[in-house]
């Protein structure tokens, strides 16, 4: 999504990609925070929750707390005004413990 989203802005057609992304009912964002990102693409990102906000539905999974999200956003202002429009309708459901993976990796080699 983010490379997309680089492209359209690239070629001056961002705006037109976020309204066509309105007939999407709801966008997943998976594991944002896996790779880190450049300030290039986290603008396109906030951009993306920008336009969305209270427009869209996102669900994005992460596996760093809003508190660690300066590792995702280079751009510190960028993280909080993310969150802030994040969370302001949101549901947030925080998980904590073993990921399912070292789980059933561990049940598999005994």
């Amino acid at each position: 999504m983010v490379q997309l989203l680089q492209q359209s802005k690239a070629q001056f057609r961002l705006k037109e990609l976020l309204v066509k992304l309105d007939r999407i009912p709801l966008i997943i964002l998976d594991d944002i925070g896996y790779v880190k990102k450049d300030e290039h693409e986290t603008s396109v990102l906030f951009e993306l929750i920008c336009h969305r906000y209270e427009t869209g539905s996102l669900v994005i999974t992460s596996n760093q707390p809003f508190s660690k999200w300066e590792s995702i956003f280079p751009d510190n202002m960028m993280a909080v005004a993310s969150i802030d429009r994040l969370v302001h309708h949101a549901t947030i459901i925080n998980l904590e413990g073993e990921s399912y993976r070292t789980k059933h990796l561990k049940e598999s080699n005994n």
